[in-house]
């Protein structure tokens, strides 16, 4: 079985973070594993308090994963602030893992900020090289990038620009706005793809992110193709926000497992969750 690890903050809620992390790899069939930086306390409509584990915890959690169990691919998610950033950046420079997938999360889903907003430099020197693929929004594409996201050729200019900045593959995904469609680019330094799903009339959005970046990593594990990877978690996650769930009173959760509740564990290859 596949070993699969998040690096990410965890949402109490249960829609998005560490939980949506473990839940989108055993959607896919993957045996996952978590490290733990800030623990967040949060609901669908606002961000409560968080608190940050300490840099000491945070080397001795990925330690603990790799001197006995080791992985197939990483997702690293939300990190806060300067010195969790430092921390994993030392240790993944430490283990060099297969298969890095970046979700550079800087907002909830209901706006409140997730990451310090003096801690995007130490994010793109200390971060951004390691990450096979990087799966920002367009607001975070937006900040890592400084320019204004409008359009499509927007979109294009950004993945370049962040691949400039020592990035192997990016995938600048365009659920945010820009019509009817939610197109995401994938930029590999040399070439656009395009990924096209319908846009679904939801508000129930919370986790998103999280999901479809753990859904590319688990994938990449699973075909060691980053096309189908990306293809793959892009129905999976669209199937997941097509069902969402009418839970709180602000942005719901995807649906991770709906195939599952509908079908039951028949199955044979978790995959085709979508």
């Amino acid at each position: 079985m596949k070993k699969l690890l998040t690096i990410a903050g965890s949402d109490c809620s249960g829609g998005a973070g560490i939980q949506a992390d473990l839940k989108t790899f055993s959607a896919y069939g993957v045996f996952g594993m978590s490290v733990i930086v800030s623990v967040v306390a949060e609901n669908t409509a606002r961000v409560i308090s968080i608190q940050n584990i300490t840099p000491e915890v945070i080397s001795d959690q990925i330690d603990a994963i790799y001197e006995d169990i080791g992985t197939d691919a990483v997702k690293i998610g939300m990190l806060s602030d300067h010195e969790c950033m430092e921390a994993v950046g030392y240790k993944l420079k430490q283990y060099r893992p297969k298969h890095i997938v970046i979700d550079p999360v800087m907002y909830a889903k209901n706006g409140s900020p997730l990451m310090q907003q003096d801690a995007v430099g130490t994010l793109i020197r200390d971060i951004l090289p390691f990450a096979d693929v990087l799966t920002p929004n367009i607001p975070e594409a937006e900040r890592i990038t400084g320019i204004t996201i409008e359009s499509i050729h927007d979109m294009e200019e950004a993945a370049k620009r962040i691949a400039d900045q020592g990035v192997r593959h990016v995938l600048v995904k365009g659920g945010h706005s820009l019509g009817d469609e939610a197109t995401d680019i994938l930029y590999d330094g040399q070439q656009m793809y395009y990924f096209t799903e319908k846009r679904i009339d939801t508000l129930n959005t919370h986790g998103t992110g999280c999901t479809y970046s753990s859904a590319i990593a688990a994938g990449l594990a699973l075909t060691d193709n980053l096309h189908e990877a990306v293809k793959q978690a892009k129905a999976y996650v669209t199937t997941a926000i097509r069902h969402s769930l009418h839970i709180g009173s602000g942005p719901g959760p995807t649906h991770h497992f709906y195939d599952l509740y509908q079908h039951g564990l028949q199955r044979s290859d978790p995959t085709k969750q979508i």
